[in-house]
């Protein structure tokens, strides 16, 4: 696996000999898998302060559903969300915030707030603007491939060419960033599990993820509790289990495990401290 190491601000981020692990807190009342869970700011903050003390790498804030057939929010809504969170987890924590956004102003005010990532679903295509606020703060940014929006995508995706499809997707994003003034040692690509995908193209590009090596910049993956997991394991009665289900977060690790040992050098995750634990295992496997 190639190594890289960004470096902004006061962090540092070495990727490739250490699994790097991003904890999710999501601020909404309708994501798929915790839903409501941290819509409060005080439970949002305690969440967010036990994935950092669970190990997390990274805190990802979210307070925009991007499950599929979600509906958008107002940039205004989103920035009450998520900003008094960041502002307190700020003060709190040490390892780096990051912003899941695809609004320029509501990455400008969770920037000012204390987040130091922009972690864009679209790719920097929702918003044209979000770019320069990127390169204006010179901080790290995801891109990420996704087929449609979340709330067509998951009408019926088609491929001709997985790998070949996302691969020219996420190449063209990232030559499209560096012309908009983004530093290239500052990009991470996301392959978009879920994302205008069905069971097997998951199961594909978790499979064959090591064919994004040669874009050389570092791979970042969000497997946890997703559709395709809860669908492949089902209950006895052939029905798709819960995200909370402990069946999910046992085959979510075995995604995880899996994303490691093909290339990932981030994975995005709800709980982190199971994910701690399974990284460890694989990343000695892969050194052994």
């Amino acid at each position: 696996m190639k190594s890289y190491c960004i470096e902004w601000g006061t962090h540092r981020l070495e990727l490739g000999d250490k699994t790097r692990i991003m904890g999710i807190v999501n601020v909404t009342p309708d994501s798929f898998s915790d839903g409501g869970f941290f819509f409060d700011l005080e439970a949002a903050v305690a969440q967010g302060e036990k994935l950092a003390e669970d190990g997390a790498d990274i805190l990802d804030i979210g307070g925009e559903s991007t499950r599929p057939f979600s509906e958008s929010v107002s940039a205004e809504e989103e920035i009450r969300r998520v900003v008094p969170v960041i502002e307190k987890l700020a003060r709190r924590i040490s390892i780096p915030i990051s912003i899941d956004t695809t609004k320029a102003v509501v990455a400008i005010k969770a920037i000012e707030a204390g987040a130091s990532i922009i972690n864009d679903i679209s790719a920097l295509r929702s918003d044209s603007e979000l770019a320069g606020v990127a390169s204006k703060y010179d901080l790290p940014v995801i891109l990420m491939h996704m087929k449609g929006t979340p709330g067509n995508m998951q009408v019926s995706p088609q491929y001709d060419d997985l790998m070949g499809e996302i691969k020219r997707f996420l190449k063209d994003a990232i030559e499209r960033a560096v012309r908009m003034g983004i530093n290239r040692r500052k990009i991470i690509i996301d392959p978009g599990i879920g994302f205008g995908k069905t069971i097997q193209h998951n199961l594909l590009l978790i499979k064959n993820l090591a064919e994004l090596a040669d874009l050389n910049v570092p791979v970042i993956i969000g497997p946890s509790r997703k559709a395709f997991i809860r669908k492949i394991l089902k209950d006895k009665a052939g029905n798709e289990l819960k995200p909370q289900d402990t069946a999910v977060e046992t085959g979510t690790q075995a995604a995880v495990a899996a994303s490691v040992l093909t290339g990932a050098h981030i994975v995005r995750v709800h709980d982190v401290a199971s994910t701690v634990s399974t990284v460890k295992i694989i990343d000695a496997l892969r050194k052994a």
